[in-house]
């Protein structure tokens, strides 16, 4: 970390030079070990955010093959969606005190020991169970990653390796429906987990050999385990019951309920936070300058992203026919807008700030979803579907990669993996009450539709239009917001001088273990 003279330095550097294609003096992403780095912790994101995608397609024959009902099948994807979300704050948290790396390899062992599970499970119990615990590894693993790449490159090494990380993580949603679709068709749905096996031995193998082994701090006054207790069990509460709320009803005794208890958990850890002196979640994280409204941003945003995934997904197959090699191969085109929009807005940051590629992204999603709600009975994907598809993945790659990058600005080193959490929570928060809300609103204009005795597909159709209309305004409303948030450029904190802890290094490149 640099102090505040440095960091105003670095950054008139940067922008007089923002022209220039040479890396800056002492880049360390411009040296082969940095690329390497970068990849490996760009994999970490691409296995969690791919796997809560990758088994869309295969969940038709996953329910054939192991007799689930339509009710319970939902559990195979809100299993892992449940358990993520939920133990975020805590992995996060546990990266900071306990160490980095050391949570990262626990989490990946810990990911590919269920990702095995769920491949050889025979009965709807164990499938179910091991993707509770997949999720609890990508809970461990994501927050440990992001906040590695935080503190392990600085000034304009920072936004490019954010960008190429948010790049990736949005590409990873298209690219899960893409190869769900290939392995489900060619090999059977026990590849969807399977094929996690391989790269977890890649990110292990790099792990141990390419990053810093890191012991955390110590924390005077011991750990929070009252805080841990109470914000786990609140988030996973909170994400339970949106992801039931479809099938219980909005008014429901359970749905209301779990709302309320949800709430009364989380105002006790904000209550338990205010009283402990080593806080799990110091509040003082969020008035850091422009963290908030980036969360705020992401949960908005990924709201209206994930839930036209899934529609769109739906329309393919269920309205336009299409095979699920054919669905997953549709979204080709997306990855390759989304690639566009990160690596423009890593480009930018230096000479706009965030705020601008925010909303230049939000709203440029917005407008593609838009036009998907237009689609027809009768749609074909180059007259309906590719274009705004890939209009719609641009402005998630100018979104994704500003909220990221707002996000991690001015977060000090020791809360870099609190930040990742927060981050990536928002994320899951905003997919789980995206899709609980807004399958809500297609089931109840396709029945409206049947009611009037409309043919199947004209009411479906319908539902996905609805829903597809309220996930552009929710892009709307995600631009607003970042309107309103600071304008950073994505300088990190200077490091506070605390008592036993050492002052780090100027201008070295990060150490690490011998190969």
């Amino acid at each position: 970390m640099t102090d505040a003279t440095t960091d105003a330095t670095t950054a008139s550097t940067a922008a007089s030079a923002g022209a220039s294609t040479a890396p800056p003096p002492g880049s360390f992403l411009a040296t082969g070990r940095g690329k390497i780095t970068l990849a490996l912790l760009c994999a970490v994101t691409f296995l969690d955010v791919m796997d809560g995608a990758i088994v869309n397609v295969a969940l038709p024959t996953i329910r054939t093959h192991l007799g689930f009902s339509v009710q319970n099948l939902q559990w195979v994807v809100s299993g892992y969606l449940i358990t993520y979300g939920g133990f975020l704050l805590l992995g996060g948290r546990a990266a900071d005190l306990l160490g980095r790396r050391r949570l990262l390899v626990a989490g990946t062992v810990l990911f590919a020991a269920s990702s095995l599970a769920c491949g050889l499970a025979g009965s709807q119990g164990l499938l179910v169970g091991a993707r509770l615990s997949q999720g609890l590894g990508a809970a461990m693993m994501s927050p440990a990653a992001l906040s590695i790449l935080t503190t392990t490159f600085q000034d304009s090494d920072r936004h490019k390796a954010l960008g190429v990380w948010a790049g990736i993580s949005g590409m990873a949603s298209a690219a899960g429906l893409l190869f769900g679709g290939l392995l489900t068709q060619d090999f059977g749905w026990q590849w969807v987990f399977l094929v996690n096996l391989p790269l977890c031995a890649l990110v292990l193998a790099g792990a141990f050999r390419i990053l810093k082994a890191d012991h955390g701090r110590s924390a005077p006054g011991g750990f929070d385990a009252v805080g841990a207790v109470l914000v786990t069990a609140g988030m996973l509460l909170l994400i339970f019951t949106l992801v039931n709320a479809p099938d219980q009803g909005w008014g429901a005794g359970r749905t209301i309920g779990g709302l309320a208890a949800s709430a009364v958990l989380m105002v006790a850890f904000v209550l338990n936070e205010q009283r402990r002196a080593r806080p799990l979640v110091p509040l003082s994280i969020f008035r850091i300058r422009g963290l908030a409204a980036a969360d705020a941003t992401q949960v908005i945003a990924w709201a209206g992203f994930y839930s036209m995934f899934f529609f769109v997904t739906l329309y393919m197959q269920n309205v336009l026919g299409y095979s699920q090699l054919e669905a997953g191969l549709s979204y080709v085109p997306v990855s390759v807008g989304i690639g566009f929009g990160s690596t423009v807005a890593t480009k930018m940051f230096v000479r706009t700030g965030t705020r601008p590629i925010i909303v230049s992204g939000a709203l440029l999603a917005a407008g593609g979803i838009f036009w998907l709600s237009r689609i027809p009975v009768d749609g074909t994907y180059l007259g309906n579907l590719v274009t705004p598809l890939v209009i719609m993945g641009t402005g998630l790659g100018l979104l994704y990669a500003g909220v990221q990058t707002a996000a991690n600005a001015g977060v000090p080193e020791d809360q870099a993996g609190l930040a990742a959490a927060l981050i990536t929570a928002s994320f899951q928060l905003g997919s789980a009450l995206g899709l609980a809300v807004f399958s809500g609103i297609a089931t109840s204009r396709t029945s409206h539709l049947l009611a009037a005795h409309a043919p199947l597909p004209e009411a479906l159709t319908g539902g996905f239009q609805r829903a597809l209309l309220v996930s552009a305004l929710c892009l709307v409303a995600a631009g607003a917001i970042a309107l309103r948030a600071p304008n950073t450029r994505g300088l990190p904190a200077a490091t506070p001088d605390t008592p036993g802890t050492p002052e780090p290094h100027r201008n070295e490149e990060p150490s690490y273990d011998p190969a």
